[in-house]
């Protein structure tokens, strides 16, 4: 008789219509494997597929999300990247291994976990053994879920494209899950690091997390100026997008770095062609990353301790109070525990 397991179905779009559920557990066959979730983290991507479906051909019912970590159940007989009782953590890209994103130029790469494939709300998955890579050993389950687009986001950012270097000036746009990754890593790495938002609070507890320089929304140009001699900033992540790009390109240094990375301002950016034709910057978008780079960023963490950091962890039964804390917005991530 087929096991069944509990998952979070989406009947339509809209988060009115995201309830519990029932599926068959899938047996894995050739190189797939089955893996018993045991956290998942939501990313505001996941808002958006869940409200409007991003213009994917999602097929309901539909099991959002992209980032588990959990724990191999049983293998395929052609699975050979993983063994019983492995801890392991999805990929957020399936089949982009490294190198380019797969893709063109009329049809730009965007096939994710919760999107284009099915998502990992469910107690159990069984996808490829390629689309899972092993988890930290230094991070538990709830820790290990937000890797695999916040934290790889902000690594391939700031190390396997940016290339940061000890004593370079970085300035995060916000506290979400993807900046307090990049202030986790910029420190990690000797960076000068710029944290802005619009809560004071917020501020205090990033200053505890060892950002150097907190600054309200507000003005934080000017301020950029003011510390560093109008040198400027070497390496912008600018989670916002829209009319906001215009800032990041005047407090970025002659010949530095924007990472655009969310839209939470739009999907449109703008800005003066000034800054942009007269500092040079290198201007790079980032849609996530690949496999390597996310297993470079695993073993980053185990070597140098990075943590990540959880707002707080909801159970099962309540992922809706756990969408109603992503939309209020939180500081660093927000994790479903199984």
């Amino acid at each position: 008789m087929a096991r069944t397991i509990k998952q979070w179905q989406l009947s339509a779009l809209g988060a009115d219509n995201l309830a519990q559920g029932t599926a068959e557990v899938v047996e894995p066959k050739g190189t797939e494997v089955l893996v018993r979730t045991e956290a998942v983290s939501l990313n505001y991507r996941d808002k958006l597929v869940v409200e409007t479906g991003m213009g994917l051909p999602l097929g309901f019912p539909f099991v959002p999300v992209s980032d588990m970590a959990g724990i191999v159940e049983a293998v395929g007989p052609q699975a050979t990247r993983f063994r019983v009782g492995d801890r392991v953590i999805s990929t957020f890209s399936p089949m982009w291994i490294d190198g380019k994103p797969l893709g063109d130029a009329r049809t730009p790469p965007y096939r994710a976990l919760g999107g284009a494939y099915p998502g990992v709300l469910s107690e159990m998955v069984t996808f490829p053994d390629d689309w899972f890579v092993k988890a930290p050993e230094t991070l538990d389950a709830a820790e290990a879920s937000t890797l695999p687009c916040a934290g790889l986001t902000a690594w391939f950012a700031l190390i396997e494209r940016g290339q940061l270097q000890a004593g370079e000036r970085v300035l995060i746009k916000g506290t979400g899950g993807v900046a307090m990754f990049g202030l986790a890593i910029s420190k990690a790495y000797g960076a000068d690091v710029f944290i802005t938002s619009s809560s004071a609070q917020k501020l205090e507890r990033a200053g505890a997390l060892g950002a150097d320089h907190l600054l309200m929304r507000d003005g934080w140009v000017e301020k950029v100026y003011e510390i560093t001699g109008d040198a400027g900033i070497d390496h912008v992540l600018d989670m916002a997008g829209g009319e906001g790009f215009a800032q990041s390109l005047e407090a970025v240094a002659v010949g530095g770095r924007i990472s655009v990375i969310g839209v939470l301002d739009g999907f449109a950016v703008s800005g003066p062609a000034g800054p942009l034709l007269l500092k040079s910057p290198v201007v790079q978008g980032i849609g996530v990353g690949h496999r390597r780079a996310l297993e470079d960023f695993v073993r980053a963490i185990d070597v140098q301790g990075l943590k990540p950091v959880i707002d707080k962890r909801y159970g099962f039964d309540a992922v809706p109070e756990a969408f109603a804390h992503l939309d209020r917005g939180p500081f660093g991530k927000v994790v479903i525990t199984f």
